[in-house]
């Protein structure tokens, strides 16, 4: 899964590599946590590449107003969703068939699952921002006060070799060249299940890091730096 990522990219970078017209205000971000307003592209109408804050933790068209709160359907808020089974799911399928989007960010955390859960910090080799694969929903009138226009959901797929040493899933992250066809609404399972496939393990490199990241308050660089517990197997190098 993905339960936290980082977005330290200056906007022209971004721009750069991904072609969206607006000039939005980011702030430098170390520890991006669920619930929060995430930077993000869509089509608009015109099919043009639109700039957008979501929220992170999509909620479901079936989970929102007085209907859903007096059928007991509200949910909780879903960070990811599975590429295998996105495209099924009640709670993902419409987002997937309708409302593809991409979150933006240039490294995310990541937990190992046995010993003393060391933290570690997954980049691409060059550090350079990439686009989580995600799905959204519209907002409601509580996401539009709050600057936001919508909730989405991060896909994961199965961890390349190098991170199954740490999670046995990782999100779904695009090369900028898959990101059109992600975007097009005329791309149908065939082209879209291509893409949601782990990025190769020389692609990327894992950096333990400080367990400061577990608390959402802790956002600062001192984040990125290298942090091996002592706890942790002195002969685990994963690089």
């Amino acid at each position: 899964m993905c339960g936290r990522f980082l977005l330290t990219a200056p906007v022209e970078a971004l721009q750069r590599l991904f072609g969206f017209p607006e000039l939005p205000n980011l702030t430098v971000r170390f520890n991006v946590a669920p619930g929060q307003a995430v930077a993000a592209m869509r089509l608009d109408a015109q099919r043009r590449r639109q700039f957008t804050w979501l929220r992170w933790g999509l909620v479901p068209s079936w989970a929102k107003g007085e209907g859903a709160a007096e059928s007991g359907r509200r949910a909780t808020p879903l960070i990811n969703a599975r590429a295998e089974t996105v495209a099924e799911k009640p709670s993902f399928r419409a987002a997937f068939r309708q409302r593809r989007c991409v979150v933006f960010a240039d490294g995310f955390y990541e937990w190992r699952q046995d010993g003393n859960r060391q933290p570690y910090c997954v980049r691409l080799v060059d550090a350079a921002p990439f686009a989580f694969a995600a799905v959204w929903e519209p907002g409601d009138r509580a996401a539009a006060e709050a600057g936001t226009t919508g909730t989405c959901a991060l896909i994961t797929t199965q961890a390349n070799d190098k991170m199954a040493a740490v999670h046995h899933r990782m999100p779904v992250i695009l090369r900028p060249e898959a990101v059109g066809p992600w975007l097009d609404p005329a791309s149908g399972q065939g082209e879209l299940f291509p893409l949601l496939q782990p990025l190769p393990a020389a692609a990327v490199t894992l950096t333990p890091v400080s367990k400061r990241v577990n608390a959402v308050r802790e956002d600062d660089a001192g984040l990125l730096e290298e942090d091996v517990l002592p706890e942790s197997p002195a002969q685990l190098k994963l690089i």
